[in-house]
């Protein structure tokens, strides 16, 4: 995947993946940005409702604008039926990463903790729940500024999700009681 050209997408390197999707840094060769592309993987785009789950993160997290929330830009779908979302690119790093070389200075921890909550108060506003909030899903960038991403399993309160109705979603270390019981 690395230097093909999607749309006008021109993919540059893999920043990483869960079981959602492949991101990768592109450039938009049109506005002369870089951006994050999120490729559902090949399988999962013939599951309606993996590719309904996708579609659905890109419309929920899109709906958002806020400075500590991913800007969506986009959903696409390259020649051969694979789906992705063009969001903003972020040049930092995860706020897992972050912590895997050491604690953060008490003020450092209070700023990013204030902000990532302001950015899913915002969200709640708007009737939507994160479902998934870890230091992964945390990217901090260069100026330190956390942007939450990857909603992913994120609901709309009082709708239900396709096709997981009875599933639980999310990671277990980082889940709200409520949540495990798949309330």
């Amino acid at each position: 995947m690395i230097g093909e050209t999607f749309s006008h997408y021109t993919v540059l390197e893999r920043l990483g993946g869960g079981g959602m999707g492949v991101v990768y840094k592109a450039e938009d060769i049109r506005l002369k940005r870089f951006v994050a592309l999120k490729f559902l993987p090949p399988e999962l785009t013939r599951d309606a409702a993996a590719k309904g789950r996708f579609e659905q993160e890109a419309r929920t997290a899109s709906a958002l604008d806020h400075p500590n929330v991913c800007t969506i830009h986009e959903i696409d779908e390259t020649a051969d039926g694979q789906v992705f979302i063009c969001m903003a690119y972020y040049d930092g790093e995860s706020l897992r990463s972050r912590l895997a070389r050491g604690l953060l200075s008490i003020d450092d921890t209070l700023t990013i903790a204030i902000q990532t909550a302001e950015g899913l108060a915002q969200a709640h506003e708007h009737g939507i729940v994160h479902r998934d909030i870890k230091p992964a899903n945390v990217m901090l960038t260069r100026d330190g500024v956390p942007k939450i991403v990857d909603f992913g399993i994120a609901t709309l309160v009082g709708r239900a999700r396709a096709g997981d109705s009875s599933e639980i979603a999310g990671t277990v270390s980082y889940m709200s009681p409520e949540q495990a019981r798949g309330d």
